[in-house]
């Protein structure tokens, strides 16, 4: 059985959340998009598409009458970081997985 760190927790923290958003944006998409891709509800989006554009990581570009959201160079290092975190994790709970533990035997008192 292989477990990984995002089969770990039932829930989304807030980091994997605007990882999500981040991914779904890398190349621009709609606020629609990404709530539906994302899974969030309309007052949950807002609140990260203000605090992701409050931190530079994520920018709103008007394109035809349409608000496009757009991961920055600084969004997208931070998704590149998330993604290298994540896989350490990944690596260390397999690792951790694939161990065997001696049989009991050995541990008996003779």
């Amino acid at each position: 059985m292989t477990t990984n760190i995002t089969d770990a927790f039932k829930r989304r923290d807030k980091l994997a959340i605007m990882a999500e958003i981040m991914n779904i944006a890398k190349s621009g998409a709609l606020k629609t998009q990404i709530m539906y891709k994302a899974n969030l509800s309309f007052a949950q989006l807002n609140e990260y598409l203000k605090f992701l554009g409050d931190t530079n990581l994520l920018e709103k570009i008007d394109h035809n009458g349409k608000e496009i959201y757009k991961a920055t160079q600084k969004g997208k290092e931070f998704l590149d970081r998330h993604s290298q975190v994540m896989d350490l994790l990944n690596e260390e709970t397999t690792t951790r997985v694939h161990m065997r533990m001696p049989p009991e035997i050995l541990f008996r008192k003779m």
